[in-house]
C-alpha cells in the first residue's frame, strides 16, 4: 500500500470517527451520518489498497 494512500485512508477513518462521535454527543443526526460516510470512505480506500497489494506479490 502506498504510504500516501494509507495515510489518507487512516486520516479519513479518524475524521469520520470524530465527526460521528461529535454528532452523537450533540444529537446531530446529520453530522453523525456524515461521519459514518467519511469513515466508510476511508475503509473503502484502505480495502482497495490492500487488494492492490495482494495482487502485487
Amino acid at each position: 500500500m502506498s504510504a500516501g494512500e494509507k495515510a489518507k485512508a487512516k486520516t479519513e477513518q479518524a475524521q469520520g470517527k470524530a465527526q460521528e462521535a461529535l454528532g452523537r454527543a450533540t444529537g446531530d443526526d446529520r453530522m453523525e451520518a456524515q461521519g459514518q460516510a467519511t469513515k466508510g470512505k476511508g475503509d473503502a480506500r484502505e480495502a482497495k489498497e490492500k487488494t492492490k497489494d495482494a495482487f502485487k506479490h
